[in-house]
């Protein structure tokens, strides 16, 4: 890789985790290992990382309360979450709490991989081609490469997923953003389980949008979703 990307790799399950972390490091990664999520947190806070890669079953502190700690310091930090459970309940938790994707074991180290690369690839703040950066929402002002949405004074900082699926919809405002399209787009697999959680997130924007009543985002049935300006 051209990048030194260092990554935090919070799992209990010694055998698992040692591997993980020697498949990450013959694939360029730098990845530090720790078995509970307490220690986790201890080196989350001394140490710079581009991504999080959380169990959510572990001892001390699971997988979910880490988020919540991650992103109480950094709002944007990338996490992946490994579970053993294939259980709505959980993956729509762990997308309610900001995660950006989700495994569930068992899982092929090329899936983890994947899944790092797509989500390093869509965190990037390089800008391609004439993408536009700064967009216009009635009295708000969307700021992608900050992914702040401000008005007057009030800023507020979304989520990489609120970010993301926030420019897809001002790229195409007031036509229909195909379902399969953002879901690919973004989650890269157009699953049941991320169709729902990308549903969590339009709620999260239109929680965003309350206050300006000449914005609004419509749902298309059968379709997508529409920004209307």
């Amino acid at each position: 890789m051209e990048r030194n990307v260092k990554l935090l790799l919070a799992e209990d399950d010694e055998n698992l985790g040692l591997l993980l972390k020697e498949y990450l490091f013959v694939k360029g990664y730098d990845a530090d290992l720790y078995p509970d999520g307490e220690l986790a947190y201890k080196g989350f806070m001394k140490n710079h990382y581009d991504i999080c890669i959380l169990d959510i079953m572990m001892p001390k502190k699971d997988g979910f309360s880490l988020a919540k700690d991650i992103h109480m310091v950094n709002a944007d930090m990338p996490i992946i979450f490994l579970t053993a459970k294939n259980l709505k309940e959980d993956v729509i938790e762990g997308f309610k709490l900001g995660a950006d994707d989700y495994i569930t074991k068992p899982f092929s180290m090329e899936e983890l991989i994947f899944r790092v690369e797509a989500i390093l690839r869509r965190t990037s703040q390089e800008t391609q081609g004439n993408n536009q950066l700064v967009f216009k929402l009635g009295k708000y002002t969307f700021d992608t490469l900050k992914q702040t949405l401000s008005g007057g004074t009030e800023v507020v900082k979304l989520t990489t997923k609120e970010s993301d699926l926030l420019k897809l919809l001002c790229q195409n405002a007031n036509k229909i953003l195909e379902r399969n399209f953002a879901l690919k787009s973004i989650w890269i697999d157009d699953n049941y389980f991320n169709a729902r959680s990308m549903d969590v997130y339009i709620t999260k924007l239109r929680k965003h949008l309350k206050d300006e009543p000449g914005v609004e985002i419509i749902n298309v049935h059968g379709k997508g979703y529409k920004l209307i300006l």
